[in-house]
């Protein structure tokens, strides 16, 4: 099993580009759990048609200690395992508590043994790393972070923020920077601006993510740009950037005659 956080900033389309890794993921046959950390709880939505799941938090102030995985995981598109770790009313309590009361929850039910997924995704908000959004990063939560970014400044502020906090808490476990994602927002130079800006972080751009309006219609659709535009020049490339992300993983490829062309290529 192969654990990935991945961190951005809200709005960088973190929630999007995480959604079509997973669905990219599940067509090579792999089994997926996507982990929502917004208190939003929006994260999964492009895999449920749009409508949103019951998050871990609103779970557990129903049903406290009698809560299932049943309750708390929800099959969405191409199977990927959906779970939303939602939050706090707005402007009351801790936001960060979500995530460590959903990830708690996760490992008394013992999740990972009994749903023996192949790949876990875990979607974070990366504007604040404080206690509750930083667990994700911790070693035995996580095995890399990749962070999404555009060459905006705000991104690359945010960019700079996780990297250094993984930096800052290397020696107490925490997992391995596995490099930046770019989904580019089209603004000039982004490619040099990114490209440098990993490089001052001493890692490098794992892949770019060109903008596109099917992105869009396939979120209007309540879907991802993979199932809805399998054969796009997009969804390659989301294809592309999942054997990047999980190269060792290749070998279980279930649909190989269906995936565009760049998956061939990646692998």
């Amino acid at each position: 099993m192969k654990k990935i956080a991945i961190y951005g900033k809200c709005g960088i389309g973190k929630s999007t580009t995480v959604s079509n890794l997973s669905a990219a993921l599940a067509r090579r046959g792999l089994k997926v759990v996507q982990i929502g950390c917004d208190p939003k709880a929006d994260s999964t939505k492009g895999l449920t048609g749009g409508k949103p799941i019951t998050s871990v938090l609103e779970v557990l102030g129903l049903k406290k200690t009698g809560s299932t995985l049943d309750d708390l995981v929800v099959e969405g598109d191409l199977g990927v395992l959906c779970v939303e770790a939602g939050g706090p009313t707005p402007g009351i309590g801790c936001a960060g508590r979500g995530i460590i009361s959903a990830f708690d929850r996760l490992e008394e039910l013992d999740a990972w043994g009994r749903l023996a997924p192949d790949v876990v995704l875990c979607d974070v908000l990366g504007d604040v790393v404080c206690g509750g959004f930083a667990m994700p990063m911790r070693k035995g939560y996580a095995d890399e972070v990749a962070i999404v970014s555009s060459g905006e400044m705000m991104a690359l502020y945010a960019a700079h923020n996780i990297a250094n906090a993984l930096a800052n808490f290397a020696t107490r476990g925490y997992a391995r920077l596995a490099g930046i994602i770019q989904n580019s927002r089209n603004i000039p130079d982004e490619d040099d601006l990114v490209r440098r800006a990993a490089a001052e972080l001493n890692t490098s751009v794992i892949g770019i993510v060109p903008r596109c309006d099917l992105v869009q219609k396939a979120e209007d659709q309540g879907g991802t740009v993979v199932s809805c535009f399998p054969d796009s020049a997009q969804a390659g490339v989301y294809h592309a950037l999942s054997c990047l992300l999980v190269p060792d993983l290749t070998s279980k490829l279930a649909h190989a005659g269906t995936a565009p062309a760049a998956l061939a290529a990646a692998s």
